[in-house]
């Protein structure tokens, strides 16, 4: 592998992380409310993604600039699924505009959509029972093709 190939790959990650954060927004606002842990859940995610505050502010008030970027790498697309679920599900109350939005997602995820509503609820219980993604990635692996 050359340079051009290790940058491709490093813009690869850096528009996906960033698509990641917008649909993370997307997610933590279709309600109307971005409540504190929902913020915090956010800042979270975007440093493990090495996206900065400003980064993420960027975003947040510019997110027609960001491009929906599903990641290639199955486990990557499930861990931003993982965490598109986490994020409906921080406040313990699910709006059916989440739920919907989850569902969407789920779809252009590619996972299908007669198994996203069992998808979404067994991803839920892996976070209230404090699974991680690769936990809940390994359990629900059978689920996802």
């Amino acid at each position: 592998m050359n340079f051009s190939d290790i940058l491709n790959l490093f813009k690869q990650g850096k528009a996906s992380a960033r698509s990641h954060m917008k649909n993370l927004i997307e997610m933590a606002a279709i309600d109307g409310v971005l409540d504190l842990k929902e913020h915090d859940l956010l800042l979270k995610i975007a440093k493990r993604n090495n996206i900065s505050e400003a980064q993420l502010r960027e975003i947040h008030g510019n997110p027609t600039k960001v491009s929906f970027k599903l990641p290639e790498d199955r486990r990557e697309r499930f861990h931003q699924f993982y965490d598109l679920v986490h994020m409906m599900s921080i406040d313990k109350s699910v709006h059916s505009e989440e739920m919907n939005l989850c569902n969407l997602f789920a779809i252009k995820f590619g996972y299908a959509r007669e198994k996203s509503a069992e998808l979404i609820t067994s991803i839920q219980g892996n976070i209230y029972n404090n699974q991680s993604h690769e936990e809940t990635y390994k359990r629900l692996e059978w689920m996802l093709d």
